[in-house]
Parts: structure tokens; sequence; C-alpha cells
């Protein structure tokens, strides 16, 4: 008799694994990471792994999906609670820069993600698919500058951030605080937005 699979508790599994995964790829570099060191990480073996997806490819293509994806996610919602172009702008560098160990680990991944995909068309397909969400989210920022040239705007907008988050992931002790400031300051300049405070 075949056994049964609580559907609830394979997601709840697959959702911990990519956790692990995440947790191993920044710990080790996406290149060096093995299926062995996720295994390790999640308390599993590699045999679990591979039944919930196949390759280490499949695993580390599902790990950044859900990270971008929360990520954007997070975001937007924050843009859609926040009320008027203060709480907005807020919002998105709130959500940019959100906690020096979150910062770090995210961006850290996400450099190690970039470089890899240039090589794996299907990691290039996770690649785009942020690009075109981060674009969506930065567009909403951007057109609180107005209408005309919010495409370019969102543009500087992601390069920004983008290029902060170099920086941000170099330091040693990077000053959150200090990144969100610059981060503001440079969205508001972009957007043609009034000097806060």
């Amino acid at each position: 008799m075949a056994r049964r699979i609580d559907p609830v508790q394979d997601r709840q599994r697959r959702t911990a694994l990519v956790g692990a995964a995440y947790q191993a790829i920044y710990e080790r570099g996406y290149h060096a990471v093995t299926l062995a060191d996720i295994a390790a990480e999640a308390g599993v073996s590699r045999g679990t792994l591979m039944y919930h997806f196949g390759s280490k490819a499949g695993l580390l293509t599902a790990a950044m999906q859900r990270f971008t994806r929360t990520m954007t996610a997070a975001t937007r919602r924050a843009l859609r609670q926040a009320a008027g172009p203060e709480a907005k702008l807020r919002a998105y560098v709130e959500n940019q820069f959100y906690g020096v160990e979150n910062t770090r680990r995210f961006y850290t991944v996400w450099l190690d993600f970039q470089s890899a995909a240039s090589h794996d068309p299907a990691l290039l397909a996770v690649q785009r698919e942020f690009l075109a969400q981060t674009h969506a989210l930065d567009l909403e920022l951007a057109q609180l500058g107005g209408s005309n040239g919010a495409d370019a705007r969102a543009r500087q907008l992601r390069a920004l951030v983008e290029g902060l988050s170099l920086r941000f992931v170099a330091e040693e002790a990077p000053d959150l605080e200090a990144y969100r400031r610059e981060c503001e300051a440079g969205a508001r300049a972009l957007l043609a937005l009034p000097i806060d405070g």
C-alpha cells in the first residue's frame, strides 16, 4: 500500500527545505553549497531533497523564487497600506533595507544568484521574474513624481537600491539607518519630492 502524503505537511516540508537551502547558500556561496550541506542544515537526507526538488538546481531555483517573491510581496503590501506619498516612500525604503542581518543575507544571496543566473537559463528566468516584479513596485513609487518619465525613474530607483545594497554587503558593520536615509534622499531627488524634516 502506497503511503499517503499529507499536502499540508508536504508544503511545510518544502518550505523548510527551501529555507535551509537559502541559509546554506548564504553561509557557503551558491557554487560551493552542496546537497549534503543543505541536507545537514535541514536535518534531512539528500534523498529527501531529491524527492522534493529533483536536483540541486531545482532546489536552489525554488529557494530564489520563494525569497524574491517574499520580498516583493512584503514591499507591495507595505506600499498598499501606506497612506500618502511620504508614507509610501518610507515603506519602500524600509522594505529595501529591512534589518541588518536580513538585508545582508538577502543581498549576499541575491548577488551570488545573479552571477550564477548568467550561466543558467532556469535561474535567469527567476532573475527576470524578480526584475519584472521589482520594476512594477519601483514604477508605483516613481509615479509619485508624475507619470511623465516614470519608467526611467523606476529603473533609476532600482539602480539606487542595488548600488546601496552592494555597499551594504561589503561593509563590516553597516549602519542600517544611514542606508535608509541615503536611499530616501536619493529617491526624493529622483522623484523631485521635497526634503522632509
